[in-house]
């Protein structure tokens, strides 16, 4: 089976070079030709025969270029001698058909013209490639074949077929290479010809060549001196290209040169002239034939290159004199992150050899316990476009790691697409220094404040035990004394090592906070925080704790939280420029009727909603339990980055 395959595909496969073979002759279905119906006359009276054929064999069919005694044009494939001969060895010779397994059953031989003998010369490509066959053809046996003269004559004539072809072939190829030719330089606009007689100095040009040197068209069609083409030369070329075409007519060989030609309206152009010298049996120099091109565009084109260079190498002196002037460190990378700039800031500040930190180096100038969570953010940085910011410790020249902020923004071309970062690194050890020691001072002044806090409630406290009469409001005092060092512990300023100790500076985390200690026996919050959460600075805070710890000490008193089962619910919302603040207390008892008189803790929540706040406050008594909305501006509860949002 693998056999049967193989003799099949390669089958296909010859069948298919030699169709493509002939397809290069452009033979087929042409008409008949003198030169191949004297070859076909001639074979048919050498073997006195009455059928003679050029055959040549298609993909389906056989078609006949000559002929003699058959009276068609084309047979089929399938009862084709000549599709048998071209697998043979150049020749075929069938003396009788009848006798020969391969023809015996043809449709040819059994029925009319009843052929019987056959003779045959496989025609070749120069490539080697079987396209048809010469032979000859009769309805009489020929036991004892063909006589040497006649194949010999075969194969004199089937070589003479095959050079008619190869002519034809190369006459096409050659009309369809100077019709390719003349298409081109008809539509080319900036390609001219010319073909000059040395002996008798005589240029012949076309029409484009004319006008390139400013010569008349029909003068140049007609044919004109060299002098008359010379004179369109810039007079700075002169010279050097008379020069050019001396060497080229002494050495017989090729020419080219560009050079400048005077144009309409003293204007200049620029060509590029190549062309051949074609001597004598002699070696006389007698022809001299090439192209012109203009390339004036292409000069243009170079000059502007040259000037957008000078351009560019201009900007970039202007830009390393701007960076290196200065303070900052700056820096830039390729679209994947490698370094291939730094200012001299860089290398003064580092001490590292100029270049030694390009490409990854950079990272090595690094503290070791800043290095991965900065190529960390690097790259974050690299896959997404977002900005780059961080502060990591950098080894000083001087040995010693100070504190630096680095920064870079993405360059981006019109398609979006990341072109180059440039960032800055920035020492900032010293204002590190600084934060530290402001930190360390903060401390002290908050732990002193919550000293004076201690002594007040103390004196509070003290003085109630010598006047019982004042124990409540003593009492009260103190608690709201507590709520407010406990919004000190939050508004004063903290480091990332002190903030967490308070939760999320939201406005939700505060408040959860505060409600801690109104939980039930299972840690559970009595006061259900929920709604949007929202932006919440230190500006804020006093105001607010003040205004939640009095309704949480009211409703632990005499409202919701006075009970086991009652429960207060603080909805938080945002509507527009405002944020709404609701505090529902449910399953408490029934709250007393709106009392007349404002009392000291309500004129404090109202002053610090109204007075500090910007905002409205307002009280429901109802049946079910007090209902009061806080109504605030948006910006209320983060003043600073409102402000910085504005800028």
């Amino acid at each position: 089976m693998k056999d049967d395959n193989r003799a099949k595909n390669e089958a296909e496969a010859a069948a298919a070079r030699r169709v493509a073979a002939l397809a290069r002759y452009d033979i087929l279905d042409t008409d008949r030709e003198r030169a191949f119906d004297d070859v076909v006359r001639l074979l048919a009276q050498t073997f006195d025969a009455p059928m003679a054929v050029v055959n040549l064999v298609a993909d389906d069919r056989q078609f006949f270029k000559a002929e003699t005694g058959l009276g068609v044009r084309e047979t089929p494939l399938e009862t084709s001698f000549c599709a048998h001969a071209i697998l043979e060895q150049d020749r075929m010779v069938v003396p009788d058909a009848r006798d020969d397994a391969r023809f015996a059953c043809n449709p040819l031989v059994t029925d009319a013209p009843g052929l019987r003998f056959y003779a045959g010369r496989v025609l070749k490509s120069a490539e080697g490639v079987p396209i048809g066959t010469l032979c000859i053809l009769d309805t009489e046996p020929r036991p004892e074949g063909a006589t040497e003269l006649q194949m010999l004559t075969l194969d004199v004539l089937a070589d003479q077929v095959m050079a008619q072809m190869e002519l034809r072939r190369t006459i096409k190829e050659r009309a369809e290479s100077d019709a390719r030719a003349a298409r081109a330089l008809e539509a080319s606009t900036y390609v001219g010809a010319w073909d000059w007689d040395i002996l008798a100095d005589r240029v012949v040009a076309d029409d484009q060549f004319a006008l390139m040197y400013g010569v008349p068209v029909e003068e140049a069609r007609r044919g004109a001196p060299i002098r008359r083409f010379l004179d369109a030369f810039h007079s700075d070329d002169v010279e050097r290209v008379t020069g050019e075409i001396d060497e080229a007519l002494r050495g017989r060989g090729l020419f080219e040169s560009e050079y400048r030609l005077h144009r309409e309206g003293g204007a200049i152009g620029w060509v590029l002239a190549r062309g051949q010298v074609v001597a004598d049996a002699d070696g006389r120099p007698i022809r001299f034939s090439g192209v012109a091109i203009d390339i004036s565009q292409r000069k243009e084109a170079e000059l502007e290159l040259a000037e957008t260079l000078k351009a560019l190498a201009e900007s970039e002196k202007k830009f390393r004199a701007i960076a290196d002037s200065m303070p900052q460190m700056v820096w830039s990378t390729l679209p994947d992150g490698l370094h291939d700039y730094y200012n001299a800031r860089w290398y003064e500040f580092t001490g590292v050899p100029e270049g030694s930190t390009d490409g990854e180096g950079w990272n090595d100038v690094f503290h070791p316990e800043d290095q991965e969570r900065a190529w960390q953010e690097w790259r974050h940085s690299l896959d997404t476009g977002e900005p780059y910011e961080i502060e990591y410790r950098l080894k000083h020249h001087s040995g010693v790691y100070r504190w630096t902020l680095g920064r870079a923004n993405p360059i981006r071309d019109e398609q979006g697409r990341i072109t180059r970062w440039f960032g800055t690194c920035t020492d900032i050890d010293e204002l590190k220094r600084a934060e530290q020691a402001r930190e360390l001072l903060s401390q002290e002044l908050s732990h002193r404040i919550k000293n004076i806090f201690a002594v007040v409630s103390a004196l509070i406290a003290l003085s109630a035990r010598h006047h019982p009469e004042a124990r409540p409001f003593a009492q009260a005092l103190r608690t709201r004394i507590a709520a407010l060092a406990s919004a000190h512990e939050f508004v004063r300023p903290h480091t990332d090592r002190s903030r967490p100790t308070l939760g999320s500076l939201t406005l939700h985390g505060f408040l959860a906070d505060l409600f801690r200690p109104y939980a039930d026996e299972d840690g559970v919050s009595r006061v259900i925080v929920a709604g949007e959460d929202a932006d919440f600075d230190d500006q804020a805070a006093t105001s607010v704790a003040l205004l939640f710890h009095e309704l949480a000490t009211n409703a632990a008193k005499y409202g919701a939280l006075s009970v086991d089962e009652g429960r207060v619910r603080l909805d938080t919302q945002r509507r527009g420029d405002r944020f709404i603040l609701s505090w529902t207390e449910e399953g408490g008892p029934p709250p007393p009727i709106e009392p007349r008189h404002t009392g000291f803790g309500s004129s404090l929540a109202e002053a610090s909603v109204e007075g500090q706040l910007g905002g409205t406050l307002t009280r429901d008594w109802r049946p079910e339990g007090l209902r009061v909305v806080a109504d605030l501006p948006e910006t209320a509860l983060s003043r600073r980055r409102a402000a910085a949002r504005r800028k």
